[in-house]
């Protein structure tokens, strides 16, 4: 299987380029793809730093590349975005397809402990597989000087990912975060599925939870929320987050923006204030 990646796809924009990739992935078992945009540079031996955008349930690794806009401030501020799949695909494990909030396109970046999910191992993936995979294939990416940041799904994978992997990344971000997933049904479908019936196993992956464990956190983790998201209440507790934080001293800036939802109309309105604060976090 052919594990280097091959690229798929190539679009200009901003003076940079979106490009895909295709890759087989030994972590997950299955081919998989990713977008990097680079931003346009004039020296050959110049090193971007990076930042990571996990995606939420259903997507994959094209919604942020073509929905949020991202690259205007990305080309900005030099600053090269990889965007990668929600999940494996193609493995036809019965049940992956039967519900939209989980199997294919719902990862949940965990490592499944069931084994019938094993190959959902989207955890080891961003935080293992796919920086290595990008420092030995692209010298252009400095994966040294990493953010992290995401969406709803993605934005529980990035702030959990960032609190077990402090030394791995600058800062992290998040719209509209799955902040408590142990308290909502989607984190419930999930982890009942992926992790068992270990409630212990299930506080691993709960942000709320972990920054109790992982408060060492220097830069300012940015939230930005939606006040008319419809699954603001039940499912994203973001206050949740915010009363831990406020409990162990974590500097969080959480904005509730008013008439948002949960959409990229939402995302590509304040992306710009993110990769602005990952941006002045990488060049420190």
């Amino acid at each position: 299987m052919e594990t280097k990646p091959t690229e798929i796809g190539s679009s200009k924009m901003f003076g940079g380029y979106n490009k895909r990739y295709k890759h087989f992935s030994p972590t997950l078992g299955c081919s998989l793809t990713f977008h990097i945009y680079f931003p346009p540079c004039s020296s050959p031996s110049h090193k971007f730093p990076i930042l990571y955008w996990l995606s939420g349930l259903t997507c994959t690794d094209e919604n942020f590349i073509i929905k949020s806009g991202a690259q205007r401030a990305a080309s900005a501020e030099g600053v090269a975005l990889i965007a990668p799949d929600t999940s494996p695909r193609g493995l036809n494990v019965e049940g992956e397809a039967d519900s939209w909030d989980f199997g294919v396109g719902a990862g949940f970046y965990l490592n499944a402990t069931q084994q019938k999910w094993k190959n959902w191992r989207m955890y080891d993936y961003v935080v293992k597989e796919l920086p290595k995979l990008l420092s030995e294939n692209f010298p252009q990416l400095d994966t040294s000087k990493a953010s992290i940041s995401g969406h709803s799904m993605g934005g529980h994978g990035a702030l959990t990912i960032y609190l077990k992997n402090l030394d791995k990344y600058k800062s992290a971000s998040a719209f509209a975060p799955i902040a408590n997933p142990i308290n909502c049904p989607w984190g419930q479908k999930a982890f009942t599925n992926y992790l068992g019936n270990d409630k212990a196993a299930w506080e691993e992956y709960d942000a709320t939870c972990l920054i109790k464990k992982f408060h060492n956190v220097s830069a300012t983790i940015l939230i930005d929320q939606g006040e008319d998201d419809k699954f603001l209440h039940d499912q994203l507790l973001a206050q949740k987050f915010e009363e831990a934080c406020r409990s162990v001293n974590v500097p969080l800036l959480l904005r509730l923006q008013p008439g948002y939802d949960h959409s990229y109309f939402f995302i590509s309105t304040f992306i710009d204030d993110h990769i602005r604060h990952h941006a002045q976090a990488l060049k420190l």
